[in-house]
């Protein structure tokens, strides 16, 4: 393999002198040239997009696949170039097992034919999911990875490039900067009736070396600006760039849109289905009125527990006499009305608030608060 000696040392000598120019910018022992406002604002804007979008990115590929081991599997298959198998949902999977067990049971018995109409819902949910995710990985996904792995690789490698083109511009302000001062100690520590013969070299040579760093000079600032522009055009591009994810968003939150009404509409055909076919063996067990439902009640007024429930249909253990000191009128109707000076039974109810007692008069029974209540006996 044949090596370019010559260009090897060029570009090490090229890398060093960077180097050393770049460190001592840090140190502050050296002039930087400081790009314009609006080309750093345009810096600024495509990092903040190109971290967003990232974060975005993966974060979108854990909603999609929240599995590890096979967002890894995919990454591999979409590095070789190869087309990943077709992977069952857990829906999907989820549904081909309720089948499976329906046969097994017996697909006439009440419990394998309400498995055969589950599992079959619960496959298509996993196809609406499966197609949920394809729709999703390909318009929205794919152009936020061609972002990163496309526009703003190049976009990365113009900046370095620009960089470098700066460094090697305030290396040669700081060459023409050393030679023009030591063109000007060189005149002032000329005597006074200098020989022709002896201050022509020097002087030549000083004003030379002076000339070739202005030259080079000359070429560096033409080289940085064109480069700057090359940068801007591409950081301009930043704003389509909002714009063509901005639709990208808009289908992702339509797909969504899709899937999730799918799924809703598949659930309550499902219900309607079950209640349909096994409303008589459980009559509650799909209601879907309200109504039917106890109404929520504060903590301090909260319903019998099922266990005091049950103990209210065994003799009362612990009764006790009260009279009533004030009127009181039930909230709900787990509570016992009361009218003052009237006698009750009471007794306690494992889990009940303490502040309430359970009450009897006559075929009537209830939540009575302690403080309404004077105990006899």
């Amino acid at each position: 393999m044949d090596f370019n000696v010559k260009k090897l040392a060029s570009d090490a000598g090229v890398f060093f002198t960077r180097a050393v120019q770049f460190t001592e910018e840090k140190l502050g022992q050296a002039e930087k040239t400081e790009l314009d406002a609006h080309l750093e604002n345009l810096l600024a804007r495509a990092d903040c997009t190109k971290n967003w979008t990232e974060k975005i990115f993966r974060q979108t590929e854990v909603l999609l696949q929240p599995n590890p081991s096979a967002r890894i599997e995919e990454f591999f298959y979409e590095k070789l170039d190869k087309k990943l198998p077709c992977r069952t949902t857990n829906g999907e999977l989820l549904g081909q097992h309720m089948l499976d067990a329906a046969r097994d049971f017996g697909p006439g018995t009440p419990y394998g034919s309400t498995l055969v109409t589950v599992g079959e819902y619960q496959k298509r949910l996993g196809g609406a999911e499966r197609e949920f995710l394809q729709t999703s990985a390909v318009n929205f996904l794919t152009p936020l990875r061609n972002f990163l792995e496309g526009d703003w690789r190049t976009i990365s490698k113009e900046r370095r490039l620009l960089e470098n083109r700066r460094l090697d511009l305030d290396i040669c302000k700081a060459r023409l900067k050393k030679a023009k001062q030591a063109e000007a100690k060189a005149a002032v520590s000329l005597p006074a009736a200098p020989d022709f013969q002896e201050t022509r070299p020097r002087n030549y040579v000083l004003s030379a070396s002076a000339s070739a760093a202005e030259q080079e000079l000359r070429v560096a600032q033409t080289e940085f600006d064109r480069q700057a522009e090359v940068t801007r055009l591409l950081l301009e591009g930043i704003s389509s760039t909002h714009v063509n994810h901005l639709r990208c968003l808009h289908e992702f939150v339509e797909a969504q849109a899709t899937f999730y009404a799918q799924c809703h509409q598949a659930m309550q055909e499902l219900q309607t289905e079950l209640r349909s076919a096994n409303g008589d063996t459980f009559p509650n067990a799909f209601s879907a009125n309200p109504s039917s439902c106890p109404s929520p009640v504060t903590p301090e007024l909260r319903a019998p527990t099922p266990g005091a429930l049950q103990e209210e249909q065994r003799p009362a253990t612990g009764a006790r006499k009260a009279r009533v000191l004030y009127d009181y009128d039930g909230h709900d109707a787990y509570e016992l009305s009361l009218l003052a000076d009237e006698l009750i039974t009471v007794y306690t109810v494992p889990g009940m608030d303490p502040d309430w007692l359970m009450g009897e008069r006559g075929n009537q029974k209830g939540k009575v608060p302690v403080t309404y209540l004077e105990l006899l006996s």
